[in-house]
């Protein structure tokens, strides 16, 4: 369970990645659209996308509103079993970022303001989660007590 919690943490930390690159190739994609004059409105939203780089604004809201929360969602049931030291409570940490996260997304097109925080609480939910497989990922270290006793007994 240590293994499956490493990897849904890592898993996170590569998709909130996976997430800052598409938004970035998405509007560096509408910015070139709308220099080479193509109009952004609501007429632009039916049909085909204007812009191939478009697809990044579908991986984002896709990947953030339906994959990471799920795995998410994963960590924390896993944590539960998996032993490792303060794991539930980065796990449910995790959750608790990635649900502020979703909340500020979805603000974030009415309040722009939000948009802002919605960023800076992605890099605080990328290190929760990096922290969260690195303390996964640590080996057990036998207490001190344990370590004397064996000690004690091989002396005699």
């Amino acid at each position: 369970m240590r293994l499956a919690y490493r990897i849904i943490s890592f898993t996170i930390c590569a998709l909130v990645a996976l997430q800052a690159a598409s938004h970035a190739w998405a509007s560096a994609g509408l910015g070139l659209y709308i220099a080479e004059g193509g109009v952004v409105d609501a007429s632009a939203q039916e049909g085909p996308p204007p812009f191939p780089e478009a697809l990044g604004f579908m991986i984002h809201g896709m990947n953030g509103m339906m994959v990471i929360p799920v795995l998410a969602l994963a960590l924390v049931i896993v944590s539960f079993f998996a032993k490792v030291p303060r794991g539930i409570a980065f796990a449910v940490g995790v959750l608790a970022l990635v649900v502020l996260q979703v909340t500020l997304g979805l603000l974030g097109h009415g309040i722009p303001m939000l948009g802002f925080l919605h960023g800076v609480n992605a890099l605080l939910l990328f290190a929760t989660a990096l922290i969260a497989g690195l303390r996964a990922s640590k080996t057990r270290v036998p207490s001190a007590a344990a370590s004397t006793a064996t000690t004690a007994g091989a002396a005699v």
